[in-house]
């Protein structure tokens, strides 16, 4: 456990369950997980926050997806497909890392969401197609394949590379593709980005980068928050997550350019 003071320790831990609830609805819980270690541990490692980081997603975000494989329609052995695929790609993404810089990737993504944003505004019925969709009505093979490659493969070589949004994404990325409602999107991205954890996180104890006890703790509260964020997003269903997801996109906008003002 580093050296910290006690407010601090409870601060971290109540941004834990926020970003878990945020995850859990839409993804994006990054967005506000990695700034608050960053914030709340100035004196670490950069790595050892990644690392961290992950340890304590990772609960959440299992958490998150047990509660919606209990209630929402989910072709599992497809969604695994997809996560590890997505495996693969963030395996890739993170050996190229060190080779790109996020100054050029950064205006890249936030016209990227951008362009999301503007979708999801002018098409009011994205996403709002009945549950069980997903499930219940045979899907194309090429969009299987598609989902497969692009949406696993190409957002998880992503997650490796740069990392923000990566759960926004996939959630956007499987509505499009395979024709889901937002909810399921949401329960079938969970899935996916425990896959993704898992590589990362896999990699980042490897190399020992990670601060267990400060993780062990954050992960609770980061459970609860995406047990809670799960079971609202079933029970008030795709106008909500959609609500969520413009919030989190437009969010992810502001931090990416306040990071690239700062660059």
């Amino acid at each position: 456990m580093p050296d910290i003071t006690l407010t601090t320790l409870i601060l971290l831990c109540l941004a834990a369950a926020a970003a878990g609830w945020i995850d859990a609805v839409v993804g994006g819980g990054g967005l506000l997980l990695l700034p608050a270690l960053l914030l709340g541990l100035p004196h670490v490692p950069a790595a050892h926050v990644l690392g961290t980081n992950k340890a304590v997603a990772i609960v959440g975000t299992s958490g998150a997806a047990v509660t919606f494989l209990r209630k929402a329609p989910v072709r599992v052995g497809l969604a695994v497909r997809i996560g590890l695929m997505a495996l693969a790609g963030s395996m890739t993404g993170a050996f190229f890392a060190a080779g790109i810089s996020s100054e050029v990737l950064r205006p890249v993504i936030m016209v990227v969401l951008l362009g999301v944003a503007a979708f999801v505004m002018l098409r009011p019925t994205f996403g709002t197609a009945a549950a069980g969709d997903g499930t219940d009505r045979p899907v194309a093979r090429a969009r299987i394949i598609t989902a497969i490659v692009l949406v696993g493969g190409g957002i998880g070589f992503y997650d490796g590379l740069f990392g923000p949004g990566t759960g926004t994404f996939l959630v956007l990325a499987l509505t499009a593709v395979l024709h889901l409602d937002l909810v399921t999107a949401s329960a079938t991205a969970k899935i996916v980005n425990v896959c993704t954890n898992a590589g990362a996180l896999a990699m980042f104890a490897y190399q020992g980068t990670v601060l267990w006890q400060l993780a062990a703790v954050m992960a609770v509260f980061n459970l609860a928050g995406g047990m809670i964020g799960a079971k609202m997003a079933l029970s008030r269903g795709s106008g909500f997550v959609r609500a969520v997801l413009l919030t989190v996109v437009f969010s992810l906008v502001a931090k990416l350019g306040f990071d690239q003002w700062n660059a």
